[in-house]
């Protein structure tokens, strides 16, 4: 189960981002409206801090303000009045005049309409006829905007069906695209709001108004054609132009055919499959657009010297030559005409000014655009760095790939910022840096939950048997913890309580008395090896098994091990003092608890040993099985800590060591000399040890080469030497007893001071 769960999480943390970074991908193709909302609020964020510089090209707005209405009456105003108004402005000078207002109904204020709502009275029919002779106001605006000419009026498509379009004048042509038509990229609406046409066809351009906000009501590109869904002989739909577009046709005395060059078409440098609209010519200007034929707009925000109150021109007010070779665009800013709009930089903003910003650029030549292959880009980038998370986060882990990811994040930002600033270029840094902190988020959050299981796998393997520091530090970096086995230098221990079988039988009555004094006895001993940096390998019964320097490293392993024997040593003293004292409260008979530890060094095999179904963390080796056997001989030599030779060499300048024996242990051929631990440090620099392992050693030379009596000699010395040294007298009675041996049945010539083991 353990296995299958950390497969399960390996194929996720590869699987789960990667799916992750395929539905940011997808999502970015899909026009979901929070990704647009997203990319767009960052372009808003791009104007508000650098907004177009404004220079003045001689684009005005003649403003029906608060001010006009107040002093000339409210809109709609009599046409006579706009005639007017287009007649002083052409004569001071202004090229072209276009209206952001369409007239598509008659004018009230005729004579001949005004008598039509007056009473019937006896002079009513004379009245009439006099009315039929004046002019009419439409007739005669009409007939000022054909006589001055260079005059562009209003179209509003809308939903609203109508009976006869609206007059073409400014049309289009198109290069690219083989087969495919206008109207199959840019808006199509059904019906238009459209001048009557005696207006209409006196003016020199027909132009949209149209200001088509985005879904949260902002302006930021508008459309520079669109068509009206009405089919026409030959031409089929008609396709009309905005109006700051058709203004510059008309300023420019251009064609009255404008040409909109599609991918594909001659010139081309799209390199991608998108298709649509990429540019339109008007005259010597050409105007870059995206696929749909929209223009995006640098604001500059509301500019007052854009402005012009109506009533200043109509009452002749201006400054002579403030209108020369000016354009003109005739609008209002008044509140209660509702031609009103919300831009980047102005939550409220007359829709005229919109149009005359268009035109502003178009006279510039200065264009923002989001090229055609951004959003390539943008998803490539994407894919690029989110299959870089992907496939790093798993093997490197969350910080590096964090830091490398940062850093591209910022220069993605950065790059997108001086693609604006420098290139007016808008490119998209927000949707991809979002959807990567997605993917590395999936990725990162996975490794941190394959790190925790991890984690609480190395605490339930490991934290009954290591120190709680070792636990935590194998924990915060696992892949310390070679799984499968490696070849170490290790120390090993073995520790096993004497005569147990005894104890036990007092105990027949009482198991749970038993289990008590076990776990009694274990948990001291148990924390001065853990508390040592040792690693408990297992418990059998009575003896403990335990290592050091694996799964982590450990300095002076072998100097750990004796000092975590010493401190046995006295744990069980003070446990032994305990019992004392409980039997004489109860009393009770007193069994002394005494163990018995082997020390060795050596290479071994370290790992996960078992079988596929249960496996434990533990230790293999020869080292191993003379550990268990030096544990063994501990009695029969009569001390407590048994060390082998290569212990004794790593640790014979601080801890107190006498020679033992050289003894082939029960199941080796092979002659180890074997060591007896009887103190720390402090024991060791004492005059009293440093003459007792010299005499020692004296007698362990006399004994090996066969001199019997001084070896005997010697040991009457070494047992007074060893009264304030160690419990050795049962060591120098077993080789007092050999000695007696020896002389009965001395050893061959050849014997070099080996016992043989026959026991374990």
């Amino acid at each position: 189960m353990r296995l299958t769960k950390s497969r399960l999480l390996a194929g996720l943390h590869y699987l789960l981002p990667l799916g992750i970074l395929l539905i940011c991908i997808f999502l970015r193709w899909q026009d979901v409206p929070f990704v647009d909302q997203m990319r767009l609020s960052v372009f808003d964020t791009y104007q508000r801090i650098a907004p177009r510089q404004y220079e003045d090209v001689g684009v005005r707005i003649i403003d029906i303000d608060e001010k006009s209405l107040e002093e000339l009456g409210q809109w709609p105003w009599p046409r006579t009045r706009l005639a007017g108004l287009v007649y002083r402005l052409r004569s001071a000078g202004a090229r072209v005049v276009g209206f952001d207002v369409v007239f598509a109904e008659p004018d009230r204020t005729s004579p001949a309409r005004v008598v039509k709502d007056w009473p019937k009275g006896t002079e009513s029919d004379e009245i009439t006829a006099l009315a039929d002779k004046l002019p009419d106001h439409d007739k005669l605006f009409a007939q000022f905007i054909q006589g001055t000419g260079q005059v562009v009026t209003a179209i509003q498509l809308s939903n609203k069906k109508l009976e006869t379009p609206p007059r073409q004048i400014g049309n289009f042509s198109t290069s690219g695209e083989a087969g495919r038509k206008l109207s199959d990229f840019i808006a199509v609406l059904p019906g238009a709001a459209k001048n009557l046409d005696i207006i209409e066809n006196a003016a020199s351009g027909n132009a949209l108004v149209n200001v088509s906000p985005e879904q949260d009501g902002v302006v930021r590109r508008v459309p520079l054609l669109a068509a009206l869904d009405y089919d026409l002989p030959v031409i089929g739909m008609p396709v009309y132009p905005t109006l700051s577009m058709e203004m510059l046709r008309v300023l420019q005395d251009a064609p009255k055919t404008m040409n909109v060059r599609m991918s594909g078409a001659s010139g081309s440098s799209r390199w991608t499959r998108s298709e649509g609209i990429e540019a339109i010519r008007v005259g010597a200007i050409t105007i870059p657009t995206d696929h749909a034929g929209y223009m995006w707009v640098h604001f500059t925000g509301h500019k007052k010297q854009r402005y012009i109150s109506a009533l200043d021109v109509l009452n002749d007010t201006l400054p002579s030559e403030s209108l020369r070779d000016t354009i003109v665009l005739v609008g209002t800013s008044a509140a209660g005409l509702l031609d009103l709009r919300s831009t980047p930089l102005d939550r409220v903003l007359p829709g005229v000014e919109v149009h005359a910003e268009m035109l502003e650029q178009m006279l510039l030549g200065h264009f923002l655009t989001r090229p055609y292959w951004a959003a390539e880009t943008e998803s490539f980038v994407l894919l690029l760095i989110g299959l870089f998370f992907v496939l790093a986060v798993p093997r490197l882990g969350a910080v590096w790939p964090a830091v490398i990811g940062g850093t591209l994040a910022f220069g993605a930002a950065g790059f997108s910022w001086w693609a604006y600033d420098a290139k007016l270029l808008l490119i998209d840094p927000v949707y991809p840096l979002v959807s990567l902190l997605a993917v590395y988020l999936a990725t990162s959050s996975i490794g941190f939950v394959r790190t925790e299981g991890e984690r609480r796998q190395v605490r339930s393997a490991f934290g009954n048997y290591l120190s709680p520091a070792l636990v935590n530090q194998l924990s915060r970096h696992p892949e310390q913890l070679k799984l499968g086995g490696e070849t170490r230098d290790m120390t090993l221990m073995f520790c096993d309580v004497r005569g147990f079988t005894s104890i036990s039988e007092g105990f027949k009555s009482n198991p749970q008395g038993l289990t008590r004094l076990i776990n009694r006895l274990l948990t001291p001993l148990t924390k001065c090896i853990l508390d040592r940096e040792g690693t408990i390998d297992k418990y059998m019964g009575d003896c403990i098994m335990a290592f050091w320097n694996a799964p982590l490293d450990v300095e002076n392993h072998a100097h750990h091990a004796c000092d975590s024997a010493l401190a046995m040593r006295e744990a069980l003293d003070h446990l032994n003092a305990e019992r004392l004292g409980e039997a004489k409260r109860d009393n009770e008979k007193f069994l002394p608890l005494n163990i018995g530890i082997g020390i060795n060094c050596g290479d071994c095999l370290v790992g996960n040993m078992g079988s596929d179904q249960r496996f434990d963390y533990s230790v293999l080796g020869d080292a191993v099985n003379l550990a268990s056997r030096l544990e063994g001989q501990s009695k029969n030599y009569g001390v407590d800590i048994v060390l082998g030779e290569d212990v004794a060499k790593r640790v014979e300048n601080d801890f107190a060591t006498l020679e033992l024996d050289l003894i082939a242990v029960k199941g080796k051929s092979e002659a180890v000399h074997i060591f007896a631990l009887l103190g720390g440090a402090k024991l060791c620099q004492t005059e009293e040890f440093r003459n007792c392992q010299i005499l020692h050693k004296s007698m362990l030379d006399a004994y090996r080469t066969q001199q019997w009596d001084k070896a005997d000699e010697l040991l009457d010395q070494c047992r007074q030497a060893s009264r304030g040294v160690g419990a050795l007298a049962a060591l120098y009675d077993m080789y007092s007893d050999r000695i007696v041996t020896f002389r009965e049945t001395p050893p061959p010539v050849e014997w070099d001071g080996v016992f043989i083991a026959t026991s374990k």
